[in-house]
């Protein structure tokens, strides 16, 4: 009786989803009756006729098989099973489940292998409808509690990313193995539940079932991606007293992956020492360690020992090493190694390694080059648009980002949250862009769904606020279901940029009751309200709070915008106390900004002392020179200011003139 109530759970839960997939037809559906099935008696030329069709499978002739299976005058299971099975093999997935439909309906009744096969196409194939069928099949077949059957039903519904399904068929099983455990894990995984799959291995000793190679595997690989250090630590030991050290290959492969992704060098290269037969890919999880360390050097040393024992580079060598030259404007090294990939002969094609070169270029300010690359590229992609999108934003070529995004709109390519992120952030640093342009792209990111992302929420909230729209900024902030300290920070930067301090501070407030912790940005964006607001007495508690409440060190920007907040408020000597005392007191600019403050309010006894540790510390700089001189013609000093502007004109100062824009009818006029 219990059996027959699990099982009868198990097929509502099947139905249930079944119902939620409105497709009118499926695939076999006009074959497949659940109630139909007949005994068939198997002659002497049966075992022949699936002999030779096993051999014709094995020999990787699918159409003399498929014409040796028309011959047969009588057909068992196995017969059937043979050529789904073969099917699938020789890559015809959509062939292989026609078979089966055509098999139930002629009333063979399927074996455990038939289901088995069916429900592994079903799930890596992507017919997970026909699967959902399938299983209602098996239930009235009553084969719920097969071991293997039931172990492919629960990676139907892993690969569905229906985990609860998935994991109530896995309960309802009266016998589990390792290879449904693993199938468990392997599924977890792919859904990024790292914690999820650490669980599953305590059940599996409550279980009783010992996890083999590939199970601790599955599990090293989750402390890796989700950066659990002590369980890895532990699992670490558990295979070196197992001895699957020295003997696994993908073991050791993934210790050394596990130490690299939490930033344990050493480790990582302990590990590295002792696999026993190195390959490719253990190469290549050292060379990337070292990259992500930026360890230059040890890098290419790596590198070359690769190539010495033999051991061709991979795509991901070169990734990691281009990688490393985009962080550090490596160009040469960069063009060395675009070079050695032409000339090894490697896919040149390939997204990863063509995105990498992009960047490289880009980021190494050689803008002509990253699009040279991608100009290369017979098909053009989403995500070989979005890293040219970005080469072009960090090289403040910001009407060729928005060209880009016409492109990719007008070709037909499309665009996801990077795009558009990208391109609002393009918009928000062009003075030319309009309000309408911003309004466009927020129905783009409306319609397509993309405006969940926090990525293009927060773009968004920045372009409206500085396009000075912070009704509608407001509207994307409040529309967030879960906003974050990034969210927070990107509304109370909007605010702040616009004069409205004591908003910000309220905005904090409420953060801090949401759980949320304040980052050295926030900080940063609340003295800028503060300090556009004139809240003196407010951005002083900010500041005094930092390391004290929030555990945050105040850096040179907090410094700087706290000395230019007492300076804007006539607080001169104040400002010069707290500069004197800071960890970056010979920081000229704010010195420069403290002699301007000293300059509006007319101080002449400070505006001196400042003026002289200003040429102290920069006597060639031609803009403090002229600061300085602007300083004493204004107090009267026209013999020093003399001196300072000759200073000035030997080396060519020149004032850059600002300018200012108003929109008219989604125009911009200056």
């Amino acid at each position: 009786m219990p059996g027959r109530i699990a099982l009868w759970h198990t097929r509502n839960a099947a139905t249930s989803v079944l119902s939620k997939y409105r497709q009118p037809t499926s695939l076999f559906s006009h074959l497949l009756h659940l109630d139909s099935y007949c005994e068939v008696d198997v002659s002497s030329q049966v075992y022949a006729y699936n002999r030779a069709i096993d051999g014709r499978l094995n020999s990787g002739s699918l159409t003399s098989a498929i014409q040796l299976f028309d011959e047969m005058p009588i057909r068992d299971p196995v017969s059937w099973n043979l050529l789904i099975s073969g099917h699938k093999r020789h890559g015809h997935p959509y062939e292989a489940l026609e078979l089966y439909g055509q098999m139930v309906f002629e009333g063979v009744r399927e074996t455990t292998s038939t289901l088995s096969c069916v429900l592994s196409i079903c799930s890596n194939h992507g017919y997970h409808f026909e699967g959902l069928q399938v299983h209602c099949r098996v239930i009235s077949l009553g084969f719920g509690m097969n071991l293997y059957v039931g172990s492919s039903v629960v990676d139907l519904y892993m690969n569905m990313g229906l985990v609860q399904i998935g994991m109530r068929v896995l309960d309802e099983m009266t016998v589990r193995n390792t290879a449904v455990w693993n199938l468990v894990c392997r599924g977890f995984g792919q859904l990024s539940l790292w914690e999820e799959v650490l669980g599953l291995y305590l059940r599996m000793k409550v279980d009783g079932v010992e996890p083999n190679e590939i199970t601790l595997s599955y599990l090293i690989n989750a402390c890796c991606n989700g950066r659990f250090v002590p369980e890895g630590q532990q699992l670490h030991c558990h295979v070196v007293k197992a001895g699957l050290v020295e003997s696994n290959l993908f073991i050791a492969n993934a210790l050394v992956d596990f130490y690299c992704a939490c930033g344990s060098l050493l480790d990582a290269l302990r590990s590295f020492e002792v696999v026993p037969a190195k390959d490719v890919i253990s190469w290549n999880s050292i060379v990337a360690a070292h990259a992500d360390h930026g360890l230059l050097f040890d890098a290419l040393q790596f590198f070359v020992c690769m190539q010495l024992w033999e051991k061709k580079p991979s795509v991901h060598s070169f990734v990691c090493l281009l990688n490393l030259c985009s962080e550090n404007k490596n160009l040469w090294l960069g063009k060395q190694f675009h070079c050695y990939v032409l000339k090894q002969g490697f896919d040149c094609w390939n997204f990863y390694l063509q995105s990498a070169l992009i960047d490289m270029y880009g980021k190494c300010h050689e803008i002509e080059s990253s699009v040279n690359v991608y100009e290369s590229w017979p098909e053009k992609t989403i995500e070989c648009c979005n890293t040219l999108m970005t080469s072009l934003l960090h090289c403040s070529i910001i009407e060729d980002v928005l060209e880009l995004f016409r492109l990719m709109v007008d070709e037909g390519i499309g665009f996801d949250e990077v795009s558009l992120s990208t391109t609002l952030k393009a918009l928000s640093m062009s003075s030319l862009a309009s309000l309408t342009s911003c309004k466009v792209l927020h129905c783009c990111a409306s319609k397509s769904g993309f405006i969940s992302d926090v990525a293009v929420s927060c773009s968004l909230i920045d372009v409206y606020s500085k396009k000075g729209d912070l009704e509608s900024a407001c509207r994307v902030f409040t529309g967030l279901s879960s906003p974050n300290v990034v969210c927070f920070t990107s509304i109370i930067n909007g605010y702040g940029r616009n004069g409205l301090g004591r908003e910000c501070l309220e905005l904090l407030e409420a953060m801090i009751q949401k759980g949320l912790q304040p980052d050295r940005v926030t900080i940063l964006c609340i003295l800028t309200g503060c300090n556009h607001s004139g809240l003196v007495e407010e951005g002083r508690v900010v500041f005094d709070s930092m390391k004290k409440l929030h555990g945050v060190e105040p850096d040179r920007q907090h410094y700087s915008c706290m000395v230019d907040l007492l300076g804007r408020a006539g607080l001169l000597c104040e400002a010069e106390e707290l500069l004197d005392k800071s960890p970056v007191k010979n920081d000229s600019v704010m010195w420069s900004s403290l002699l301007r403050s000293c300059r509006v309010h007319q101080n002449e006894v400070v505006g001196r002392r400042v003026a002289n540790r200003l040429m102290d510390l920069e006597p060639r700089d031609p803009a403090a020179c002229l600061q300085a001189s602007i300083f004493y013609f204004e107090v009267g000093d026209y013999e020093s200011s003399m001196r300072l502007q000759e200073m000035g004109v030997a080396e060519k100062v020149i004032r850059e003139i600002g300018c200012s824009l108003i929109e008219v009818s989604s125009h911009c006029h200056g």
